[in-house]
């Protein structure tokens, strides 16, 4: 029996967050790419729609987009129904849109937002008593605005029941990978992550912050070169005072210095690098928990276990099952 293809539609609240509207549209077409090359059905129809009167749709770049047509056009079966982000989104005041989706929602299988389209939901009442995310940036406004909404600013994205939010920007594209995971297992999410060179298919607990973003925080140039030497040498003694020694400073300047320039403390920032390192063996290599431990900096497999579950939420076995690139298996 031949798999229904799924259909897909993404509302688009002008002006949009272009990247919003096509990152996650793009992993579904990467992922019927790679089963039209596997002799096997499509399994995504995208259908991209919007409130406006003009299907000419501005984004934050500048960029026009053209939807397929108006809300209230769509018709049959919809699988899942995702809702873009950007300024549109967030000052969208549309009560016949709050309306429909009152109406939609109970009638799709999964109901998304991608970034500040989380207020559209909230704005209807449908997130009501749930969790959800946004970006880090909005949660605050978010709060103050729908109180009854369980705010988290920590997750790359978030499911409750069958409403998924996700935080900003490229979180809408790991946020469709676990949505073909959903549909069509891991080894295809995996490929289309592969495909598209994302570097992680990150899981939704994972926080919006990364080391490797963080790494690039620092004005001071002793600094840089301390983080990259910090990163060629996990497995030493990165004690404060080891830092502060390396780095030429007293241990009470290096301290108030390092938490000025990146806004964490040294011994927190040494543990996200070692994690991060930790993240990449247990990806790609078949080392075992204890190994990976000590290669990475930490005392034992168990701390590794803890600063995972601290972390990413996550603990490294469940970390390595679920999002190993393929070529490691």
């Amino acid at each position: 029996m031949t798999p229904a293809v799924k259909n897909i539609v993404m509302l688009c609240i002008p002006p949009a967050q272009g990247v919003d509207v096509i990152g996650p549209l793009e992993a579904f077409a990467m992922a019927n790419t790679v089963l039209g090359e596997s002799a096997r059905p499509a399994g995504y129809a995208i259908r991209v729609v919007t409130n406006a009167a003009d299907l000419s749709l501005p984004t934050s770049s500048g960029v026009r987009l053209l939807a397929h047509g108006h809300y209230r056009e769509v018709r049959g079966k919809t699988d899942t129904l995702l809702i873009a982000g950007g300024r549109g989104a967030r000052e969208a005041d549309d009560p016949a849109l709050r309306a429909w989706l009152q109406r939609t929602a109970p009638r799709v299988r999964r109901l998304c937002s991608v970034c500040t389209g989380a207020f559209v939901l909230a704005s209807a009442g449908l997130l009501d008593g749930k969790r959800a995310t946004s970006h880090w940036m909005r949660v605050e406004s978010l709060q103050r605005r729908f109180p009854a909404v369980h705010w988290d600013p920590n997750p790359i994205w978030v499911q409750d029941g069958a409403i998924y939010t996700s935080a900003g920007v490229s979180a809408g594209m790991d946020l469709a990978l676990a949505l073909i995971e959903e549909d069509f297992g891991s080894g295809l999410a995996l490929t289309v992550a592969r495909r598209m060179v994302i570097y992680l298919r990150r899981p939704g607990s994972q926080a919006q912050f990364s080391v490797a973003l963080s790494a690039q925080a620092a004005e001071k140039r002793p600094l840089q070169e301390l983080q990259v030497w910090i990163a060629e040498n996990l497995v030493r003694d990165l004690s404060v005072e080891i830092l502060a020694k390396h780095s030429a400073m007293s241990v009470r300047n290096f301290a108030r210095v390092f938490a000025r320039e990146l806004g964490t403390t040294p011994a927190r920032y040494v543990e996200r690098v070692r994690i991060e390192a930790a993240r990449r063996q247990l990806e790609a290599t078949d080392h075992d928990v204890d190994a990976i431990a000590g290669r990475c900096g930490f005392s034992s497999a168990e701390l590794l276990r803890r600063s995972f579950m601290r972390q990413l939420r996550v603990a490294p076995s469940a970390y390595r099952r679920y999002f190993r690139t393929q070529s490691a298996r």
